[in-house]
């Protein structure tokens, strides 16, 4: 026979296939559904160190941004504030965790010394905020990651398009 035996290919391609079926909803998994503010905003070096925080409220039924159902965040709902977009955590957690990820950049770049040497590794804040969550929630999320010790915070926005 002079056909190129594929069933070996095939089989591989399914297992791919599986894996992928099964890994790229856990990769992309992050709040949805939030009205994040349209506003003129300059690119940030994004590096991997920088933390990710949601800011969000509960919906009318009292259903936070994560759960099925949600209806999109409400001014007089109670705060949610996700870690790396995808854990809820309260403000205790909230700075546990800041402090506890900071502490361990820090032990790994070589102190306080190394990176006072070069600022460029100091991981910054990135906080991405709902247009309906009240100002309260968001500044409990940057007096909590500013007590951990990140030096700076910033927002995400959705850019404007400067052609429209």
């Amino acid at each position: 026979m002079s056909d190129i035996n594929t069933t070996p290919l095939v089989d591989v391609m399914l297992v791919l296939l599986i894996i992928f079926l099964i890994a790229v909803p856990v990769a992309i998994q992050t709040i949805q559904k939030l009205k994040i503010p349209v506003m003129v905003s300059q690119e940030s070096k994004d590096k991997v160190e920088n933390l990710l925080i949601t800011v969000s409220t509960t919906d009318a039924a009292g259903r936070s941004a994560g759960d099925p159902g949600f209806e999109g965040a409400q001014r007089g709902g109670e705060c949610r504030v996700y870690f790396n977009n995808v854990t809820p955590v309260d403000s205790t957690e909230l700075f546990d965790k800041a402090f506890k990820r900071l502490d361990e950049i820090v032990k790994r770049e070589g102190g306080a010394e190394a990176l006072r040497e070069n600022p460029d590794k100091v991981p910054q804040v990135h906080i991405r905020a709902d247009v309906e969550a009240p100002w309260r929630c968001v500044a409990g999320a940057i007096f909590n990651v500013q007590r951990a010790g990140y030096p700076t915070v910033g927002f995400i926005s959705t850019p404007v398009d400067p052609n429209g």
